[in-house]
């Protein structure tokens, strides 16, 4: 087990954290069999944090053209691009799980042009790393070419609301020096 700090900045006490966030993180334990590290990382600002999972859960958990799967897609693939370790492992291993293929992570975060995905998720990908890498360019085009993929006009959203906000999370963790936990290298192989 790596002990390296999980942050370059303050990583508090459970014990000190406002209950509600307390009692977010003591879930996510209760389920996972760990706190990953981002809960600790970011719960030396409260409200941040509050807002930072209000809008993760909005996007990530919501039922819509996308399944849970392509969510984890989009992260793995946007996380690469912008050169994001924790994102990148720890979403890997919610990718491997979610799509029950233990490839498919390695294979989108190395190259998702070549990974073995549909032309609809190609698509989904495609306008995901435009908006994540090039939003400026952003034109009618791009979002006819996905919804030619039997996208909505929301599933088009979805895909670039979560590219968007995984662009501000990558930052984060690369700025704080985020460590993913240990435990997800091995999760859903």
């Amino acid at each position: 087990m790596d002990e390296s700090p999980i942050s370059r900045f303050v990583v508090p006490d459970i014990e000190e954290l406002p209950d509600d966030i307390r009692k977010r993180i003591e879930a996510v334990q209760e389920k996972s069999g760990f706190i990953p590290n981002v809960f600790l990382a970011l719960a030396c600002r409260p409200d941040e944090f509050r807002a930072f999972f209000a809008h993760h859960d909005a996007l990530m958990e919501k039922d819509s053209g996308l399944t849970k799967a392509e969510r984890e897609m989009i992260v793995v693939a946007t996380s690469s691009a912008n050169s994001c370790h924790y994102c990148v492992i720890a979403h890997g291993a919610i990718l491997r799980i979610r799509a029950k293929n233990p490839l498919l992570a390695d294979q989108i975060a190395v190259n998702y042009l070549k990974a073995d995905i549909t032309p609809r998720q190609r698509a989904m990908l495609d306008f995901a790393m435009r908006v994540s890498q090039d939003s400026a360019s952003v034109a009618q085009a791009h979002i006819d070419a996905v919804m030619a993929e039997g996208f909505t006009l929301d599933d088009v959203w979805d895909i670039g609301a979560i590219a968007a906000f995984f662009a501000l999370s990558n930052r984060m963790a690369n700025m704080t020096a985020m460590r993913p936990n240990d435990e997800f290298y091995t999760l859903g192989r």
